[in-house]
């Protein structure tokens, strides 16, 4: 079946961020502000949706300039020459009896992809102005940063390491349908609006 309902970013209402262990007692916290995806589905089904899904990855912010040029060195990101981080779905589970959905696809970071899980809670749509309808979601997810070459770690007096492997992907993304018609989404929207990172 033909995809015909084109979805997109608004920007203005959507985040991808994530957060790091730090020294083991706290956080550091971050998001990518330049991001872009082009979002497929059939008719009324988001769980056809084909998304294909890019970040900047020179637009990382932690706040804290020296540590946003070491992660988009070398060390890390390697920004200059790897510019872009891509996500390419490839299947959407059916609702949980929380109402969550697996979303399955492959991360790409620094030229290495591999194939991850993401937890998403559809939070519903509606009709707003000047884009007619809207759909709203939660993603989150782990992975671990040594898989995409992204090692860099120092050792701490207490023989831990300075920053965790493990990455808790965190993104709140609101759509607009770019083809302005009215439909009603497939997904039950979830009536838990708590994600446990």
């Amino acid at each position: 079946m033909t995809k015909d309902i084109k979805w997109s970013v608004d920007h203005v209402h959507s985040e991808v961020a994530f957060k790091v262990r730090h020294l083991m007692i706290a956080h550091v916290k971050g998001t990518f502000k330049i991001f872009e995806a082009n979002i497929y589905t059939t008719g009324r089904d988001f769980t056809t949706a084909q998304i294909d899904f890019w970040i900047d990855a020179s637009s990382i912010t932690t706040g804290d300039e020296k540590r946003d040029e070491h992660l988009k060195g070398a060390d890390f990101f390697d920004a200059k020459t790897h510019k872009q981080l891509t996500f390419t779905s490839s299947t959407i589970g059916e609702a949980d009896e929380d109402g969550n959905h697996e979303l399955w696809g492959e991360l790409t970071i620094k030229g290495i992809t591999k194939n991850i899980k993401l937890n998403v809670q559809f939070m519903g749509t509606m009709d707003a102005p000047f884009r007619n309808e809207k759909a709203g979601f939660i993603l989150a997810g782990k992975i671990n940063r040594d898989d995409w070459g992204l090692k860099w770690n120092k050792v701490i007096e207490t023989g831990d390491f300075m920053i965790s492997e493990d990455v808790a992907i965190s993104c709140k993304v609101e759509l607009y349908n770019t083809n302005q018609k009215n439909l009603t989404m497939k997904l039950e929207p979830t009536t838990n609006t708590t994600v446990a990172l």
